[in-house]
């Protein structure tokens, strides 16, 4: 899908538009599938890249803005959740529950609102970069934005 078809990426846009956050989406032809392709093709450290990862709990998404340089300790989220065991979500899940494909799912423009964590360590970066609902697509925003429109709660994931 294409950032003008109607599809997620217009949804994403919708979103950050109404949430007082401006259109910062941009549009990569080769794609972004990845934190180190997104990283590379904007010019900017692995680190300051948003990944949306989309978990299983209890057989409700959670969604966890996590630093593309590291990987989300899901044990140690689920011990400051108090929860049982979180599981990486199926594609069919983060489909269903997104609206969007791995590899491009964005914090926002979702058919409902999900459960969401932010990865404290984000707010070292001035200016973060997260995925705008398909692998061609980013948007920047910044940590205190991005806590704002998700309503995320912030703690350690890693």
């Amino acid at each position: 899908m294409t950032s003008n078809d109607g599809g997620p990426v217009a949804l994403v846009r919708s979103a950050l538009v109404t949430a007082g956050v401006g259109d910062t989406i941009r549009h990569f032809p080769a794609g972004v599938p990845t934190a180190a392709a997104a990283a590379e093709a904007l010019g900017c450290d692995v680190s300051a890249i948003t990944n949306s990862l989309v978990f299983e709990l209890a057989g409700e998404p959670l969604l966890i803005l996590a630093s593309g340089a590291a990987r989300v300790d899901t044990a140690l989220v689920a011990g400051q959740l108090g929860s049982g065991k979180i599981r990486r979500a199926s594609p069919d899940f983060v489909l269903e529950h997104t609206g969007q494909e791995v590899g491009g799912v964005a914090p926002v423009g979702h058919p409902q609102r999900i459960r969401t964590l932010l990865d404290h360590s984000l707010q070292t970066k001035d200016l973060l970069w997260a995925g705008a609902g398909d692998h061609t697509t980013m948007f920047s925003i910044t940590y205190q934005q991005l806590r704002r429109i998700t309503g995320a709660e912030e703690m350690p994931v890693r």
